[in-house]
């Protein structure tokens, strides 16, 4: 049962102005350039006239240090063990969120999971992937990376986003469906194999749906960006600062749309093309993957002989095919080839980890997948940061995108990708089909006007596996004051990652020296 809550005056302008969720949160996310904006249905395509864009707003300043009501204890050790690392001093709260279904507009209440980070006295919001870490735990690790003097100004706030972490976890995909869905072959084209995974889908779709009731639809990026708003008021300030990672770079977006006035210093680290539909953002997402395993076999044999040989991507492609045949044995259970093309893009993600990836693959080689499974495990099994990351992310996917394939356009499809995209294709294919069962949104009207908005610091990354750079630099085309910034290296996000990164980052967040436009960053 859902109960009614007021609605806050900052959230007036309320469905009016979604601009991310016409379809994919693609079209409108950003707000127009020079150029036409886009809206897509599916795969047909509708261009509208472009309004001049508005002139930039000044960058605001930091403002006056947080007044916030929310009560705040010391979670180190939790979190230290959440991490598996030692952190510095960090605290944790809750906040009263409202879940707001598109059944019952303004009711039910969400519970918001937070977590702060440094001595600095003005609030920046962390914010990650619906299907990466946690934010509450990207926060804390972002805080161990960036410079002392970004920590001495701030005090990092991570947000759980809605159904993922602890904030109101979206626990509901069935064990065997989740782990048929995840270890599903990432070869299959035969229409009888994939009708497997379209059972899997609807079975899971069913479970979901009636586990979550209301609250099934109420997991998205429009959402979470009232919860965005909700935290500013109850931290006291006047505008937000924030950086956000990746998909979650929408929610931001979608803030600034709605509550420009209270727009702060923002950061969109790794953004998605905002004008492309849900197919050809996947679809780009296996050619980002592709270059990113590409940056990897190159760096396995610069500081001496490769495990993998030398040929790495032979020897990942030889894995997956016996993983096919048979699952790579375990101590917690054989891994399918799906799970291993899964490990190896979670491993892509953070350089640091690449030696870990390198080991890991070569123990599978030798009958050990024990590495893979530990890789994977976040996405499939639930754990002390919440349940499996998977759930959130193809929730959130799911009421972001009004797309559904039919399942006789699925064969052609997966075949065409796994030519293109010889070691991802395939599983990227397959997650389109994890929405075939979910309910269609709601459309929104497009935000009619775009409004002023002060500078925004884009990062993009060389070789993103999960953010291809070029969706970056076309988010900061349709910024009216986007600035990109390029790093040529690898990884998911650039800031913590790259000390050039960090320093541009600190620098526009602390100082409010807004980097040159198209300042590139070594490797």
């Amino acid at each position: 049962m859902l109960v009614s809550v007021p609605r806050r005056r900052g959230r007036k302008l309320g469905a009016a102005l979604l601009p991310l969720l016409l379809l994919t949160a693609a079209a409108c996310a950003t707000g127009p350039s020079q150029r036409p904006p886009v809206a897509y249905e599916g795969s047909q395509q509708q261009v509208a006239p472009a309004p001049q864009p508005p002139r930039p707003a000044p960058l605001p300043p930091l403002g006056p240090p947080n007044r916030d009501t929310l009560t705040w204890h010391d979670c180190t050790g939790p979190t230290s063990a959440r991490l598996g690392a030692a952190t510095a001093p960090v605290s944790c709260s809750t906040m009263a969120s409202t879940m707001d279904p598109p059944e019952a507009p303004g009711a039910g209440i969400v519970r918001i999971s937070l977590l702060s980070a440094g001595s600095g006295a003005v609030p920046l919001l962390v914010l990650n992937d619906a299907g990466g870490e946690p934010g509450t735990l990207a926060a804390a690790r972002l805080a161990q990376r960036m410079p002392p003097e970004l920590l001495r100004t701030f005090r990092i706030i991570g947000m759980d986003r809605r159904g993922t972490g602890t904030s109101d976890p979206a626990d509901c995909l069935p064990p065997p469906q989740r782990r048929t869905m995840a270890g599903f072959d990432p070869q299959a084209t035969d229409p009888g194999q994939l009708a497997q995974l379209h059972a899997a889908v609807r079975e899971t779709s069913q479970q979901c749906l009636l586990t979550l009731d209301e609250r099934a639809q109420a997991y998205d990026t429009s959402r979470a960006a009232l919860d965005v708003a909700e935290l500013r008021e109850r931290l006291g300030v006047p505008r937000m600062h924030a950086l956000a990672r990746g998909e979650a770079s929408r929610v931001l977006t979608t803030f600034a749309q709605r509550h420009p006035d209270q727009v702060g210093r923002m950061v969109l680290d790794g953004s998605p093309d905002p004008r492309a539909g849900a197919q050809q953002a996947a679809e780009a997402r296996a050619g980002s993957a592709e270059g990113a395993f590409d940056a990897f076999a190159a760096a396995c044999g610069r500081s001496g002989p490769c495990p993998l040989g030398p040929d790495p991507r032979g020897a990942v492609a030889q894995l997956v095919e016996r993983a096919r045949a048979a699952p790579v044995p375990a101590p917690a259970g054989p891994v399918p080839a799906g799970l291993v093309v899964r490990a190896v893009l979670r491993g892509l993600g953070d350089p640091a980890r690449w030696p870990e990836l390198t080991g890991a693959l070569a123990r599978a080689r030798s009958g050990d997948g024990s590495g893979l499974a530990e890789l994977a495990r976040p996405l499939v099994e639930p754990g002390p940061a919440g349940p499996p990351r998977m759930t959130g992310g193809m929730i959130t996917r799911c009421n972001d995108t009004t797309l559904r394939i039919p399942p006789q356009q699925v064969p052609a499809l997966a075949a065409d990708w796994t030519r293109r995209f010889p070691l991802f294709g395939g599983m990227f294919a397959q997650d389109l089909v994890h929405c075939g069962q979910w309910p269609v949104p709601q459309r929104t009207p497009p935000v009619p006007d775009e409004p002023a908005l002060p500078p925004i610091l884009v990062l993009s990354t060389a070789h993103d596996p999960t953010v291809p750079a070029a969706g970056s630099a076309t988010t900061s085309r349709q910024l009216s004051a986007g600035v990109l910034l390029r790093w040529l290296g690898s990884g998911h996000g650039a800031a913590g990652r790259s000390d050039c990164a960090s320093a541009a980052v600190t620098r526009f967040l602390v100082r409010g020296a807004v980097p040159t436009p198209n300042t590139v960053c070594p490797a």
